[in-house]
């Protein structure tokens, strides 16, 4: 099995399950070791397990507050101590608390920025002293299209992402000398547990606005994280990969 990732070491946040998930076992099957963090502990010990013997590759885990810098510097100390290094970050951890400006709380817009953004922020800053040791690093950030287009009811959520984004492009502009690079993926509506939970009139709503009619898989976004993540795209570098069937052009 061809195996791109091989030799390589990467931090999947909010990888207990969904997207995040699903980009640690693309990562995982095509050679890289994994470090996962969530906060959701259960989860988490059960997809390190999985991932571990579906893969065959190295898996720690530790449940982290992506908003913790402390925690963050710690993890990374752990990763390049027990699996020799750290070449991929994928800031994947974000919520939503989603509500129209006129009835969003001062709090629940803080929360959103905080954990998206401020924790990709905080995650960035940990990880990249290894990768800057080492002359070659990938961190790739999940954003948003709604990062892109804003959608209503989402503000913080769309803000966050936006953030992400103008984080993304800073990051490989500062770090390119070093041989760091950074992009950042924008899914568009993907089959998640929120879908999942959509009335059927708003699922057909979101469905008539998708070209494709179809809604994304969670292997479409890891995908292209696994091609963010190996040698085949050491020349991309500040781009924002838009996977949405077409949603936004």
């Amino acid at each position: 099995m061809n195996q791109p990732l091989a030799g390589r070491v990467a931090w999947i946040t909010g990888s207990a399950r969904g997207i995040g998930k699903a980009i640690a076992r693309h990562l995982a099957l095509q050679g890289a070791d994994l470090a996962l963090t969530d906060v959701l502990e259960d989860d988490l010990y059960a997809t390190a397990k999985e991932l571990a013997l579906e893969s065959n590759r190295k898996v720690i885990h530790q449940v982290l507050d992506v908003t913790d810098p402390v925690g963050a510097a710690g993890f990374v100390q752990r990763t390049v101590d027990e699996l020799g290094g750290l070449t991929i970050l994928v800031n994947n951890a974000g919520i939503t608390r989603d509500a129209l400006m006129m009835r969003m709380s001062l709090n629940d817009w803080e929360r959103v920025l905080h954990v998206n953004l401020t924790g990709s922020f905080v995650c960035t800053q940990a990880a990249i002293k290894p990768m800057m040791k080492a002359r070659y690093g990938k961190i790739v950030n999940i954003a948003s299209v709604v990062g892109v287009m804003g959608n209503a009811g989402q503000a913080n959520y769309s803000a966050s992402k936006a953030g992400m984004i103008a984080l993304t492009k800073s990051v490989a502009k500062e770090l390119a000398g070093r041989g760091v690079r950074a992009n950042a993926v924008a899914p568009g509506f993907i089959e998640t547990d929120m879908t999942h939970q959509l009335s059927p009139e708003v699922k057909e709503a979101y469905l008539q606005a998708i070209p494709l009619k179809y809604l994304g898989s969670s292997d479409d976004i890891a995908q292209v994280c696994a091609f963010l993540a190996s040698a085949a795209s050491d020349y991309i570098s500040g781009q924002v990969l838009i996977v949405d069937g077409g949603l936004h052009m």
